[in-house]
């Protein structure tokens, strides 16, 4: 009885191999909206692809991840290419996604939409970093395929407009997986030597096939690189995330050759021109010399150079007379006074200028000798002091007080009763 019974793990696997052997749903086109996308650390990445009225579980394993061009997000309507099977563990079925493209749009569009968003972020299609293309380039280095209408087109170009210029081809390859890396090799590759100028670029071709140059390890090579870029990718209306990085762009491999180096008949032209102009002004300023040398060689300091002399013998000649004039004076005066010096009573009778202040001072030395208090003294009078005071009235003395009495011939000491 208990073999008419099968388990869960049965059944799953039952309904599993049933789904794998219908062919419709070995290889599925599934239509819908992304949500709930996540990506774990294994690399896998979990979803639900959905429309108005039902949804579906959904997986991209690692494996298939990496053909991917673009990073799926919520909310974008895609077609997906896979298969339908049991995911037996939980007994539910679920779309395993092989393939992801944006529903109307391509997968490279999408992957080159959101490349050219990151990069302008980032600033790298800024003008401010746009390097100056040399107009007169000694050298020219060129990465592309070494055989193709792109190389031969560049090379026909620069020898028939500018000859004198040297090229230096960096063959790489231009298409395909591996075409990325060598191109990035090659751009290093050429800054090792005195190039003014590289061309970077093939012919047209398919989105598929121009690829490479909207890869972002190409990108950001172009925008490191020390020397002028000029992208040269063989379309004209659409662009390669390498147009946007390099310092120049150009619709055309010969296009990027015309704008790489001058037409030589042109510069030759120019030259002539500038050369005219030279002479021109060569000779207006010759001329104007010519003027201004005749207009100088007509002065009066040339045709008689010695009047610079005359005027300022002249004027030496006026300060000799006015020196020696002064001098005449000074001598004159000083003779005056020392004749007054030597006529001057000081000098004739010297005694006659002291006798009036000697007279004076006599006078009051007597002055003097009738007010000495000594003469008083010599007369028979005394003076009383206490202390170093003269005692001038009784009034100024009390019982009791020490007195000192001076004579003309000696000082006796007494009391007060």
């Amino acid at each position: 009885m208990d073999d008419e019974y099968l388990t869960v793990s049965q059944i799953n696997a039952y309904i599993n191999k049933k789904l794998k052997m219908d062919v419709n749903l070995r290889n599925i086109y599934i239509r819908g909206e992304i949500s709930n996308y996540k990506t774990y650390p294994s690399g896998h990445s979990y979803f639900t692809l959905k429309d108005k009225n039902s949804q579906i579980s959904a997986v991209m394993f690692k494996g298939n991840k990496r053909f991917l061009k673009f990073e799926p997000k919520n909310g974008m309507k895609v077609i997906i290419k896979g298969k339908i099977e049991v995911y037996e563990k939980n007994g539910y079925y679920q779309l395993y996604a092989t393939r992801i493209t944006e529903d109307g749009i391509g997968e490279l569009h999408i992957a080159f939409e959101q490349l050219k968003k990151k990069l302008e972020k980032e600033g790298l299609f800024d003008d401010a970093h746009k390097k100056e293309i040399p107009k007169y380039p000694k050298k020219i280095g060129v990465v592309t395929a070494q055989t193709g209408a792109a190389i031969r087109d560049i090379i026909t170009t620069i020898k028939r407009r500018y000859p004198k210029c040297e090229i230096l081809v960096f063959s790489t390859l231009v298409q395909g997986d591996m075409a990325a890396p060598q191109i990035v090799r090659q751009i290093r590759h050429a800054q090792e030597f005195d190039i003014d100028t590289l061309i970077v670029g093939r012919g047209g071709g398919s989105i598929e096939d121009l690829w490479p140059f909207n890869e972002e390890i190409v990108a950001r090579e172009i925008y490191n690189c020390r020397i002028p870029v000029i992208s040269a990718v063989g379309h004209e209306i659409d662009f390669t995330i390498s147009d946007f990085v390099a310092d120049l762009r150009a619709a055309t491999p010969t296009a990027a050759a015309e704008r790489a180096v001058p037409q030589l008949s042109e510069v030759t032209f120019k030259i002539s021109q500038l050369n005219k102009r030279l002479n021109k002004t060569i000779e207006t300023k010759i001329q104007h010399n010519k003027v201004k040398l005749e207009n100088i060689s007509q002065k009066q300091i040339f045709k008689n150079p010695e009047s610079i002399y005359e005027i300022k013998e002249m004027n030496l000649d006026h300060l000799i007379n006015k020196l020696a004039f002064a001098s005449k004076n000074i001598i004159s005066e000083n003779k005056n006074k020392l004749f007054k010096l030597e006529n001057s009573i000081v000098l004739k009778n010297p005694k006659e200028i002291t006798k009036p202040k000697r007279d004076a001072y006599l006078r009051n030395i007597e002055k003097l000798e009738i007010l000495n208090p000594l003469l008083t003294l010599k007369r028979g009078y005394t003076i009383a002091k206490t202390g170093d005071k003269v005692i001038s009235s009784a009034k100024d003395v009390k019982t009791g007080d020490k007195l000192d009495i001076e004579f003309d011939d000696g000082t006796i000491n007494t009391q007060v009763i």
